[in-house]
């Protein structure tokens, strides 16, 4: 798979979403989430993560060493139990099976590889800390979910058609967000690289998925999305040469009109090669 990443990364994410709900909460009635305190909206890690997986499961397929782990309908402890039927960990000595076991998984399933994972739930393969971490995303400005009637000309029983006198009129409720900008913050950390066998080309895939995955998602419900804006802070060393904070407080985002409804709406200041602390540079993706 490649030589694991040698040195550290941070990057600042910005998408936005028009007329949509970017991700709503089910125990909420599937309200767009909300900061109660701040009326910031929120979307969740596990939601972007959820994106990146589904991008490279589009993109590579059945590829050997792109597999995803996390998937829709898969039972868990059935793939990792299969590990322990591989040669290469049930001829280990039993102390050894756990071990050889979290390295097949490694190598064969991508979001493993960089998101890591659990897998003691069954036949046990460790515990997973990956590389690339990210935070909740969060709404530049206060947004305003809105609320809107829906009719379906149509019911889903005879019973429902005889009750209503064959109007067949099925009445629900949609939520949206009319404009809202979004940040998240990222994390890739070459020694958890090294854990995992996380490499250069997994890495390039990460832009990549980072970069394209909002077009490969689309529905009714989350309306128009789209990736704005990504800047990567690359150190020249594997532990870093400054603090992420310090970096992405360089990142200026202010609005130049509200309420906001369109990405124009935002002015932004990203810091040049210049400003960059000694043994980091800036890319803009």
């Amino acid at each position: 798979m490649g030589n694991p990443i040698q040195n550290r990364y941070d990057f600042v994410l910005l998408f936005d979403v028009k007329d949509g709900n970017p991700n709503g909460d089910p125990d909420a009635g599937n309200l767009p989430r909300i900061d109660p305190e701040t009326g910031n909206g929120l979307v969740t890690d596990v939601c972007l993560k959820r994106k990146v997986r589904n991008y490279v499961q589009l993109v590579k397929e059945t590829e050997k060493g792109y597999g995803i782990f996390i998937k829709e309908k898969a039972i868990l402890n059935t793939l990792i139990d299969e590990a322990h039927e591989q040669d290469s960990v049930k001829n280990k000595e039993k102390w050894a099976k756990t071990d050889a076991a979290r390295l097949f998984m490694c190598e064969k399933y991508y979001d493993i590889r960089t998101f890591g994972a659990v897998m003691s739930t069954g036949k046990n393969a460790g515990q997973v800390r990956g590389p690339v971490q990210m935070t909740f995303a969060r709404s530049i400005d206060q947004v305003i979910p809105a609320e809107y009637s829906i009719t379906r000309m149509a019911v889903a029983t005879e019973a429902e058609a005889e009750k209503q006198q064959g109007d067949n009129r099925t009445m629900g409720r949609k939520f949206t967000i009319p404009y809202g900008l979004y940040c998240t913050y990222g994390f890739v950390s070459a020694p958890f690289a090294e854990q995992t066998g996380f490499s250069d080309d997994d890495l390039n895939l990460f832009w990549d998925a980072l970069n394209n995955m909002f077009d490969h998602d689309h529905s009714a419900a989350r309306g128009l999305m789209s990736k704005r804006k990504l800047v990567v802070f690359k150190h020249n060393s594997k532990l870093g040469n400054a603090s992420a904070h310090t970096l992405f407080e360089m990142v200026k985002i202010s609005a130049n009109k509200l309420p906001a409804r369109d990405f124009s709406n935002y002015d932004f200041i990203i810091p040049t090669q210049g400003q960059m602390p000694e043994g980091v540079s800036v890319i803009e993706m």
